[in-house]
Order: structure tokens, then sequence, then C-alpha cells
């Protein structure tokens, strides 16, 4: 048996035959919704009171997650709506739309590999937060503030940056049908795993699947870990202010679910990659069937995050609703001057169990001394 037959599975060739079906539709439709939410999660975020240096990193991940859907619309439409292929369909892979494909997909690539980027600068900037000492007051959170800006800007300069040499790894080839007249474009065949490999492709395996995979969802994993001891340590030394312990703990939780979906869909398709360098027939008789599925994951993965903030964060909910849902209510309607005076009677009453809101900082001390017992935790805002 050669390295082909190996990898040859039959039941993987007739799911990826079925899956392409509607691959294309489902990939544009959940961009397009991914792409709307990401832009409410933004507006909600950006807002005055919700400026925190977590929310700004969470900005960060958004505008990164729309704008690797944004590209992934018009490559879906052209191959897979519905799904075509170069002996059917030549027309559709000319130079100048084979070329057009390459800079979609490597821009595809880029945007994702700083979502993943990220998601680490979250996982670390979580971590040591809470391990910090810095009082906290508004001067701390300036300067966490500023280093967070710093650290968003360095993730996305730096991305592109170690992604170059993927950039110049295509080569764009013509081919003809066989028996006809008919050319078609395509890319070159790497022949990944074995010694006549293009060694520009097998660079640009590497680099994706060690720096913008495995090496990321390891650093997410070691500041997870920590991240979690970490606050089982401080919550035992805390018992005593139990709404602060909370607040810390609902943050944690949020973060964590969002880290451990980057995980799930980035760490197996960075081993994947890894073997399709270094195992001859891996990509052609088993990547291959797999490269729409991990492409559909990972939209799916950038579009979730609304949905998470909102399940996880009653602040985030209480701000969407205050920024698009109130606004459309109407105020009642006053039918008499008698009801004017009881309304204005009403609002100069004080109820005797009135309490006072205090802020809170991200690392979940009291702006003031007053106490609040109704107080909401705000994962986000924390």
């Amino acid at each position: 048996m050669n390295d082909t037959d190996m990898y040859s599975l039959g039941p993987l060739e007739m799911f990826h035959a079925n899956f392409l079906q509607f691959h294309g539709y489902a990939s544009v439709v959940v961009s397009v919704i991914g792409i709307l939410f990401n832009v409410l999660t933004i507006t909600v975020l950006v807002a005055k009171d919700m400026r925190t240096p977590t929310n700004h990193l969470l900005t960060c991940l958004a505008v990164s997650d729309i704008l690797t859907m944004l590209p992934y619309i018009p490559f879906a439409l052209h191959l897979y709506c519905p799904p075509i292929d170069p002996i059917n369909n030549p027309e559709k892979f000319t130079y100048n739309w084979v070329y057009f494909m390459v800079v979609l997909s490597e821009l595809t690539a880029t945007t994702h590999a700083i979502s993943i980027w990220l998601a680490v600068t979250l996982a670390g900037f979580r971590y040591t937060q809470i391990r910090s000492s810095c009082p906290p007051g508004p001067l701390a959170d300036q300067q966490r503030m500023k280093k967070v800006r710093v650290a968003g800007v360095l993730v996305y300069i730096l991305s592109v940056l170690v992604l170059i040499p993927s950039y110049m790894a295509h080569e764009i080839q013509a081919n003809q049908i066989h028996g006809t007249n008919i050319t078609y474009y395509g890319l070159k065949h790497a022949q990944l795993g074995t010694s006549n490999a293009d060694t520009s492709m097998l660079a640009k395996v590497l680099i994706i699947a060690i720096l913008t995979k495995i090496f990321p969802c390891f650093l997410i994993i070691l500041f997870l870990g920590s991240l979690v001891h970490n606050m089982s340590v401080r919550m035992t030394r805390r018992r005593q202010r139990l709404s602060t312990a909370r607040q810390q703990v609902n943050t944690t939780r949020m973060l964590f679910v969002v880290l451990v979906l980057f995980l799930i869909v980035e760490l197996p398709q960075g081993l994947l990659l890894l073997l399709t360098a270094f195992l001859a027939g891996f990509q052609t008789n088993f990547y291959y069937y797999l490269g729409e599925l991990l492409d559909f994951l990972a939209l799916l993965n950038n579009a979730v995050n609304f949905f998470l903030y909102c399940i996880m964060s009653q602040q985030f909910r209480d701000k969407f609703s205050s920024m698009y849902l109130q606004r459309y209510r109407r105020s009642p309607v006053i039918a008499s001057t008698s009801e004017l005076l009881i309304l204005r009677e009403q609002q100069q009453q004080r109820p005797p169990n009135a309490t006072v809101t205090t802020n809170i900082h991200e690392d979940g001390t009291n702006a003031n001394n007053t106490n609040n017992t109704n107080s909401d935790t705000s994962p986000l805002k924390a």
C-alpha cells in the first residue's frame, strides 16, 4: 500500500460531496449575520460607559472578525454557490479570477491570524490584570488602556509581517483540459510531504500551522490554566467580599468560553496542517475533504461572540437594550392634568429603601465606600 492509498477514505469523500452542496450558501448566511452582529457589538463596546481595556480588546477582536468574514462572501459566492470545478466550469478559473481568489484567501488568513493573536492577548491581559498589585483607580485604568491599545496595534502589524512569506508562496499556472483546447488556471501543486515539495509552499504551511494555530493555542491553554488556578486561590482568600469574587468569576467564565471556542476550532486545524507538511498524500486524500468544514467552523466562531456576550453579561444586555430596543418604546400618554399631577408626585417621592449605586473598576473594587446590595455583576465591564 502506497502513501496515497493509506489515506484514501470513501466515507470522507462522500461527506465532502454532500457538505459542498450547502457550504457556500450557509457560509454566506453566517458571514452576513456575523458581520451585522459584530457591528452591533462594536457600537455597544465603544459606548462611553463601556470603555475598558478588556472591552477594547473585544472591540479589536470584533473588527478582525468582520474583516475575516467580509472577503469570504465573494469567495464563497464564486466557488461554492453552486460548487464548481475547473473541468465543467473553466470560465470561472481564468487567471484574473484565480488571482482574485488568492488575494481574498490571503486576506482572510491574515485577519483570522489577527483574531487568534488577539485572543492570546486577551487571555494574557486578563491573567496579568488579576495578578496585578496596582491599586485601582482612574490612573491605573488609563495605564491599562494605553497598554491594550499598543498591544492591539502590534497584533495587527506583526500578523501582517509574519505572513509576508505566505503571500509570496502561490504560483498560478495554466492547465489544459485533456483532449480539448480549453485552458483553465489554478495553483501549482505543492507536492507536500515528498522530497519534491515546493519550498515556499512548505514554509507557508509551517508558518500558518505553527505561528497562527498551534503556538497561540498553546499560549491560550497556558494562560487559561494559570488564570483558573489563580482565580481559585483568590476566591478562597476573599470569602468576605462575595460580590467582588462573583464579578471576577463571571468575567473569567465569559472569557474562558470565548477562548475555548478558539481552541476547539484552531488547534485541530493547526495539527492537520502540520501533518499535511510532512506526510505524503495527506493533503490530497484527507485534508482536502475537511478544508470547507474547517472554514465553516471558523466562520461560526467569528459570528457567535455577540450571543455569548448577551448570554453571559448582564451589562452588555442592558446596554444593548437601552441603545437599540428601549429607544423605540413609546412614552405613556397623559390623558388629563390630574394624571400629570399624580405622575409628578410619584417622581418626586423617593422610596425609603433606595440604594446608592457604585462604580466598579476592572479589578472589581468599589470606587467609593457606599455599599450597593443590588448591584449586578458585569463581566464585560470587569
